[in-house]
């Protein structure tokens, strides 16, 4: 039997990381399946999913938590239920607009509320091309059941998108 583990890791950018994580996922019969990692404010930053052995998980578990005294910290959780996506429809949601506070935490209190799970999130600052001022984009991977209605809640997110200055496509 197999079992799903989702890493999270931080520590000081340098090179080698992803090497040194990949290295000891392969050294403990671990399968690195899906990752999302970058750099911020100094830091390396990531999560990732990677398959293991039942019998060698805890092996996998103890050898990543030992790669905190080489200056990565690892958080291991596992994941032992398959997804059932079977009842879901998808879609997707891109935003631009001035940077000010509160633009993630309006929209996603929208998307709260509609019951939508937010399945990926890439936000990052931008210099506009007519000017200095930074511009906030933001990209979403959106997942619902297929009972909601994507027009009202295209709907509730176009009346926000005004009282927060921002540009919203929405692709159903």
């Amino acid at each position: 039997m197999m079992t799903s583990l989702v890493l999270t890791v931080i520590g000081p950018d340098k090179p080698g990381l992803v090497e040194m994580l990949a290295q000891t996922i392969a050294n403990n019969s671990g399968n690195w399946l899906e990752s999302g990692m970058s750099r911020l404010a100094g830091k390396f930053a990531g999560i990732l999913i990677t398959e293991v052995p039942e019998k060698h998980a805890e092996q996998l578990i103890n050898a990543l938590s030992a790669l905190e005294s080489q200056g990565l910290k690892v958080t291991v959780e596992r994941s032992d239920s398959p997804e059932n996506n079977s009842l879901t429809q998808h879609f997707t949601l891109e935003l631009v607009g001035h940077d000010k506070p509160g633009i993630v935490r309006d929209i996603s209190s929208v998307l709260a509320k509609h019951h939508v799970n937010v399945e990926r999130l890439t936000t990052e600052l931008v210099s506009g091309s007519m000017s200095a001022e930074l511009l906030f984009k933001a990209e979403a991977e959106l997942l619902a059941s297929t009972d909601l209605d994507l027009d009202e809640l295209q709907t509730s997110i176009e009346n926000i998108a005004n009282d927060l200055m921002v540009d919203i496509v929405f692709n159903k």
